[in-house]
């Protein structure tokens, strides 16, 4: 029944000169970069591990969280065999496996992450990486690379530096470049009497940090914006301004995460003017209910925009995608699952979506037209499409692979929690 209904739809795109095999084709080499931190909501699995700061929350207490790398791995394995394509994992410096050894942020080695880099290996996954700027008692006030205490600001700047260090082996070591991104929280609550300083600060450090040459065959830097935070809610540092300059200036990356910006602006949006000028970018793809509170990512009208953009603008090799939400009051593994699968979901849809007529129809101004095949295509039979490539894919067809969560669920997740409870003193 899933060929048949396969074969019905592959005929309804023909007519409009889609090749769908080929569609698919082109779908199976796009990797997702999925974020490891939604499996242990942030917490990371540092010996002196802190509680979670930087402007950054996660609500609920879903049972089955992972306690430590092998069950973060174990649980992104699940995932994976959910999820069609191969992909990508991204992971925070907090990672780290240091063998019972305090080692600070400053200090991480390539040595600490040589298990990411093997279970990655072994799967065929490419690593991308993030220094952690936030839960250290060196980022209390919310400042770190434009602290005015010059000691912290250098301690950070070691941090990003040997994060660098890292995302040039994870490259180097797996045969496929690693984005390593940096985020810092630096804001301030109230209204600031000065701006410029402490961007002028950020700067300089950011500066030096790139100073350090990187072999940009197997790291490619990115600098991520965000608009406000807990704790800066007057003033953030790295603005979108600040770092779209920055990136352009010195041929970085700007990041993109969807919700770090206003409610009603889209990053949608801005992805063909910054193409113009960019040779790539890079997404955080997360879904802001009343601004950037990371909620598991559905398939709603932006994010089919954004996928649309990528596709109709011929930029699948440009724009690095990756995911960026953190839901605890869900199964974890789950909501990786809808997450990447709905992310991949979009891109499919835009696909199959007869991008070049939709194009020459604005530019004849048939507005009437575009607009009713706009709307025509929501009910075309993407979703028998989409059976059919999870099935190639040899993952699970609709729902069925909630039955493999809830089984996971019961012999695995909630036997961490018995476990956690027993022992408590």
């Amino acid at each position: 029944m899933i060929r048949e209904n396969y074969e019905m739809a592959k005929k309804a795109y023909e007519k409009w000169g889609i090749n769908v095999d080929e569609v698919l084709e082109t779908l199976k080499k796009v990797p997702i970069s999925i974020h490891c931190w939604q499996g242990d909501d942030i917490s990371g699995f540092e010996v002196n591990q802190r509680e979670l700061s930087g402007g950054i929350d996660v609500t609920g207490n879903y049972p089955g969280k992972a306690t430590n790398p092998e069950e973060l791995r174990k649980d992104l394995d699940k995932a994976l065999s959910l999820i069609p394509g191969r992909h990508r994992v991204n992971l925070h410096a907090i990672y780290a496996e240091t063998d019972g050894v305090v080692v600070d942020r400053n200090e991480i080695e390539p040595k600490h992450f040589e298990n990411w880099v093997k279970w990655a290996q072994e799967r065929g996954l490419g690593l991308d990486f993030n220094p952690t700027l936030f839960s250290h008692e060196k980022a209390e006030v919310g400042l770190t690379l434009s602290h005015p205490d010059e000691e912290i600001r250098q301690f950070w700047i070691e941090h990003c530096i040997a994060s660098r260090k890292i995302g040039e082996y994870f490259g180097e070591e797996l045969g496929s470049p690693s984005l390593t991104n940096i985020w810092i929280p630096d804001g301030y609550k109230d209204i600031p009497s000065d701006r410029l300083t402490p961007r002028k600060r950020l700067k300089e450090s950011l500066d030096e940090i790139f100073a350090v040459e990187i072999d940009e065959a197997h790291n490619i830097d990115a600098v991520e914006s965000k608009l406000f935070g807990i704790g800066s809610e007057a003033f953030v540092v790295g603005s979108h301004e600040f770092y779209l300059g920055y990136a352009l200036k010195n041929n970085k990356l700007c990041l993109l995460d969807t919700g770090h910006f206003h409610p009603t602006e889209t990053v949608s949006n801005k992805i063909s003017s910054m193409l113009l000028f960019s040779e790539k970018l890079a997404l955080h793809v997360s879904r802001p209910v009343r601004w950037d509170s990371d909620h598991v990512v559905t398939l709603d009208d932006e994010l089919r925009e954004i996928a649309l953009e990528i596709v109709r603008n011929d930029a699948l090799d440009r724009v690095m995608i990756g995911l960026d939400f953190f839901d605890a009051s869900i199964n974890r593994v789950a909501a990786w699952t809808i997450g990447t699968r709905n992310m991949i979901k979009a891109l499919l849809y835009a696909l199959l979506t007869p991008n070049e007529y939709m194009k020459q129809l604005q530019e004849d101004g048939n507005y009437t037209e575009r607009l009713a095949l706009i709307e025509e295509f929501k009910t075309y039979p993407f979703g028998a499409v989409w059976d059919y490539y999870c099935y190639m894919m040899n993952v699970p067809v609709k729902e069925a692979w909630l039955n493999e969560i809830k089984t996971y669920e019961n012999t695995i997740l909630s036997k961490r929690n018995i476990a956690a409870t027993l022992l408590k003193p």
